[in-house]
């Protein structure tokens, strides 16, 4: 049911039995009037606190726009205020939430009352949409105020569509949107560009994207921080970190201040590539260069050592965060918990999954995701199992990284038959395993040796259904054949990933060296990894340990020493990834 209040009376939509599945009317002024309500003078801060607020100052002033700025890049409103919704407003809300058909959305909306209070509840429900990250129904009604309304649309309104139509990778609709900007003379702001360029990145559209620096400047903008800081997000997301680095880079040529949120994406970055020490030394210049970490940065840093399995830095970094003033939150906790998890310490995990508890800190999903990481990692698939029967019993409903993960710690024990039952257990509540579950299910039969079960299951993958295999499906595939001695199979399965529409990364070239390497074929060995480099890849610190294995003499030794010394250092993470060496000899 949608309420909505107005002067004389207000209107009920309600659900009815007829044709049209909706039924609009309306009821007296025995009901109390709108002025007699007050609307919530409290918002929601960053650290989810109740505030108070004075509506005066965050009034809507000319142009239509917060603060005369318009939507906020990265919070919502502008100081990452989120009103508390009036009880209309939450009505809304909820009717927009669970309708799916654009027409009838539009027909409610149709009874709403043209006025300044209706337009900043409209506004208040989309900021409380992009939260949920509900992109169609702010499609929808965006649409409306744009089009069918007697509202005048304002940079608001289209900021929101650029970055709704964005995310769902309609960069045509996006560009569009932005047009009809220009062309009803509503003056773009920064963050108009920063989310176009976000679209643009996110639809793979990088010479677009470099086109908006060209039409700012065209528009009497240049390129500032938020712009940059978008573009370099977007490139992060594509893991095109290359990319993303070469425009930190430009920024700092350009004299283009870098604020915490820069250094913070770029920390990120480096984390993501296990780079660690290089997340290090950009948060060393951030505070060469008087910029202060915040909460965020610091638990990026925490992040990108946990990805190495550095627990010790992970938690100096923590004990940096906590001695910088900040509370540390959920996502730190989570950060130094993988730090545990990854280094293979599953009850230095489970100690700090108290010490949140204890702290007042409520673990999320992540939390439970990470614990059952952690015991399954160490072999213990017993520890693994409560964890999962825990978050049933506490109603924290499993995802499918859970059943993923908890696929892989049966996997590991090498029980084939647990694993077929969780699979079966996805299916029964109504998740459809993805790539991530089936390509589990491949590496497992291929290490147990049962190769035409392994087979089965790309089969499958490959007759059009929902799962389609990924480069690391036939990773797998050219990994187990030529640990199992079928050469001929491998090198048939390598020839046909270009007709896949797939291109092969470093393990894949890695694996189907190993191959070799186990046959101490040195010759061979060099001869795909001379067509590795011409391909574009570059090896890592497996690449060259599965080198040298195949060696059998001091020369063959040095020869490999010495090309490896000629690659792109910073391409090559640790040689003493020891993860990685057994999975390719």
């Amino acid at each position: 049911m949608l309420l909505v209040r107005c002067p004389a009376s207000y209107i009920i939509i309600e659900q009815r039995q007829c044709e049209c599945g909706f039924k609009f009317k309306a009821k007296g002024d025995s009901v109390e009037s709108t002025k007699k309500w007050k609307r919530d003078s409290l918002f929601i801060d960053k650290r989810g606190k109740w505030r108070p607020f004075d509506h005066k100052k965050v009034s809507r002033k000319k142009g239509g726009s917060l603060r005369g700025q318009g939507w906020k890049y990265g919070s919502g409103f502008v100081d990452g205020i989120f009103p508390v919704l009036s009880p209309i407003a939450q009505e809304i809300l909820n009717f927009l939430q669970k309708e799916v058909s654009t027409a009838r959305i539009w027909s409610s909306l149709d009874t709403l009352p043209p006025t300044n209070t209706v337009w900043d509840d409209l506004i208040s429900i989309a900021a409380r949409l992009r939260l949920y990250k509900k992109w169609d129904p702010i499609i929808a009604m965006c649409e409306w105020m744009s089009q069918r309304s007697s509202f005048k649309p304002d940079v608001i309104c289209y900021n929101l569509l650029i970055e709704a139509y964005g995310n769902k990778l309609h960069s045509k609709k996006a560009e569009s949107t932005y047009s009809e900007l220009i062309e009803n003379r509503c003056v773009p702001t920064q963050d108009t560009y920063a989310l176009l360029i976000k679209a643009y990145c996110k639809c793979g559209l990088l010479v677009h994207a470099e086109a908006v620096f060209a039409e700012m400047r065209k528009n009497g903008f240049p390129p500032s921080t938020i712009v940059y800081n978008a573009y370099i997000d977007g490139l992060s997301k594509r893991r095109d970190s290359e990319k993303a680095l070469a425009v930190f880079q430009r920024m700092k040529r350009e004299n283009c201040e870098l604020n915490a949120e820069t250094y913070t994406l770029v920390i990120n970055l480096y984390g993501k590539e296990n780079k660690s020490y290089m997340a290090l030394e950009v948060f060393r210049e951030m505070r060469s260069k008087k910029c202060k970490p915040n909460i965020c940065t610091y638990t990026a840093l925490v992040n990108a050592f946990a990805r190495d399995g550095l627990y010790e830095k992970a938690e100096e970094m923590f004990e940096l965060l906590q001695e910088a003033g900040h509370e540390p939150d959920v996502y730190a906790y989570n950060a130094l918990m993988e730090s545990y998890s990854r280094a293979g310490y599953p009850y230095g995990a489970a100690e700090i999954f108290s010490l949140m508890q204890q702290m007042g800190c409520e673990p999320d999903r992540a939390s439970y995701n990470i614990m059952l990481d952690a015991y399954g990692r160490a072999g213990l698939h017993k520890g693994a199992q409560s964890v999962f029967d825990e978050m049933q019993r506490l109603g924290i409903e499993p995802t499918m990284k859970s059943h993923m993960l908890l696929i892989s710690a049966y996997s590991r024990m090498g029980d084939v038959q647990k694993c077929e039952e969780i699979v079966g257990q996805m299916q029964d509540s109504g998740l459809t395993p993805d790539t991530f579950v089936l390509n589990a299910m491949m590496n497992l039969y291929g290490r147990l040796g049962q190769l035409e079960k392994m087979e089965q299951v790309l089969f499958a993958m490959e007759s059009g259904g929902s799962c389609k295999p990924d480069i690391s499906t036939y990773n797998i595939l050219i990994n187990m054949y030529g640990r199992s001695g079928f050469v001929d199979r491998m090198e048939e399965i390598f020839a046909s990933i270009p007709s896949k529409n797939l291109r092969p990364d470093v393990m894949t070239w890695t694996s189907r060296i190993g191959a070799y390497s186990r046959k101490k074929q040195y010759k061979r060995c060099i001869e795909i990894f001379e067509e590795m480099i011409d391909n574009g890849c570059y090896p890592d610190g497996g690449t060259a340990k599965v080198l040298l294995s195949s060696c059998s003499s001091e020369e063959q030794i040095e020869q490999v020493t010495t090309v490896i010394r000629t690659m792109h250092k910073d391409t090559l993470p640790s040689v003493n990834d020891s993860s990685r060496v057994e999975q390719y000899t």
